[in-house]
């Protein structure tokens, strides 16, 4: 458990009407959220039409481009979860936030100079990268803080469902914008969500635990084991990091390819690229709305294979796309594959805020974002490239010929026997101290 700081300490009263929305703090924290997601969004489809539309990028170049965001879970995931586990959120977060604000607005200053190239694409999705492995590996934790370690399913599913909801405007606004005034407009506007994101976070005003002085002297690279055993030997968080990794390495692979199969293949304008992907964000936004329900009818293990079982299939929609009547394949695909996609991130994410021990959390959290993020640019250079290797339908067929059938992957562990899943592990499971 948390220690409770007298001045948070809420226990005593009832609970509000408005669930956590009756918490200010939480109230900051879903506003910054939802601000800077709606950029994030934004940013997803500016950059690869800026690479493809402004640069004449091909689909090897935008999987490079889309690899570069996520190599950093790679390269310094592990670090970055003990390093986190040492510091205080806050700070961290806002400093994230900062620094990719200002690689951002680095872009359309160059493209005003008439100097951008694809190299700085690459450099500024490498920095907004890295911001983010710091900035998320800080805030799956600063959320059990902020609320408590109490309601995280309810505050998880605010979150990602706000999340979504952004993602649903944010495709369509990239789209648009492009068409209307150019892609790299849209990063100014990103830019400055990262700033109100920053100033919503300092006005927070919980106040964090203080940190164990003992931590100092434990050796990083111990650290990082630590984290490590307990996500490897866990029966539960091992398939979960397992299935992970095996759709993000599929689903990237087939987005890295989407935007040109839409455009080249299917012959789409910007304009109706943006909004066509924002069908995807509105099955994610119902996947929050109904998450929390299907948790309590079915439990939370059931609740999450059944939602799997039902979902992942319809991703074979996506590469039977045509054009006219045919954009309702996809459409449909990517709106059922977001709703499970959805549910699963918010079920899992929750039960791992109350599983691990809060002093390890912020290693689990790294190790398995580092795990399932490691995939991503794999899927989405693999992406790339057989979409210039074999054409981009049959690049489409293989990666969904992979989501498909991954909800296997959980039918066989432990939690197809279960309701509900754990809410702490046993006593042999628990890591070793000293």
């Amino acid at each position: 458990m948390l220690p409770v700081n007298p001045r948070n300490d809420t226990s005593a009263r009832p609970p509000s009407r408005r669930g956590v929305f009756g918490r200010q703090d939480f109230r900051l924290l879903w506003v910054g959220e939802t601000v800077s997601g709606l950029g994030n969004s934004v940013t997803v489809v500016a950059l690869p039409l800026i690479a493809v539309v402004g640069l004449g990028a091909g689909s090897t170049a935008v999987g490079l481009l889309t690899a570069a965001v996520w190599l950093p879970w790679l390269l310094v995931g592990l670090p970055v979860g003990a390093w986190v586990d040492r510091r205080r959120k806050r700070p961290v977060m806002i400093a994230c936030d900062l620094a990719a604000a200002a690689a951002l607005v680095s872009v359309p200053a160059a493209a005003w100079l008439d100097a951008l190239t694809f190299r700085q694409l690459v450099v500024v999705a490498l920095v907004c990268g890295t911001a983010a492995v710091c900035f998320d590996t800080a805030y799956h934790a600063y959320i059990r803080i902020v609320l408590d370690g109490r309601d995280l399913l309810e505050g998880n599913a605010k979150l990602q469902g706000s999340a979504a909801a952004t993602q649903v405007a944010g495709p369509g606004v990239a789209g648009l914008l492009a068409q209307a005034l150019g892609a790299v407009t849209a990063l100014v506007a990103d830019a400055v969500t990262f700033l109100v994101s920053a100033v919503c976070l300092r006005r927070i005003g919980v106040v964090e635990p203080d940190r164990d002085p003992d931590a100092e002297r434990v050796s990083l690279r111990r650290q990082m084991t630590e984290g490590l055993r307990f996500v490897g030997r866990d029966r539960y968080l091992r398939p979960m990091v397992t299935w992970g990794a095996v759709v993000n390495l599929a689903l990237m692979g087939y987005q890295a390819v989407q935007v040109v199969f839409l455009v080249r293949t299917v012959g789409l304008n910007p304009g109706m690229v943006g909004l066509l992907l924002t069908s995807g964000s509105a099955g994610a936004v119902v996947g929050a709305l109904v998450a929390t329900r299907i948790s309590r009818r079915f439990g939370t293990a059931r609740g999450l294979l059944l939602v799997q079982l039902t979902t992942s299939p319809f991703v074979l929609l996506l590469p039977m796309t045509t054009a006219g009547p045919g954009l309702l394949l996809f459409a449909t695909g990517s709106f059922l594959v977001g709703l499970g996609i959805s549910v699963a991130n918010i079920v899992v994410g929750t039960f791992r805020q109350s599983y691990c021990p809060p002093h390890l959390l912020g290693r689990v959290v790294a190790t398995t974002m580092m795990i399932n993020h490691s995939t991503i640019p794999l899927g989405s250079l693999l992406g790339g490239v057989l979409g210039d290797a074999v054409g981009y339908r049959p690049a489409m067929w293989i990666m969904a010929g992979v989501v498909a059938p991954s909800w296997l992957i959980l039918a066989l562990s432990p939690m197809r026997r279960m309701r509900d899943l754990p809410q702490a592990p046993k006593p042999e499971q628990a890591p070793v101290e000293g």
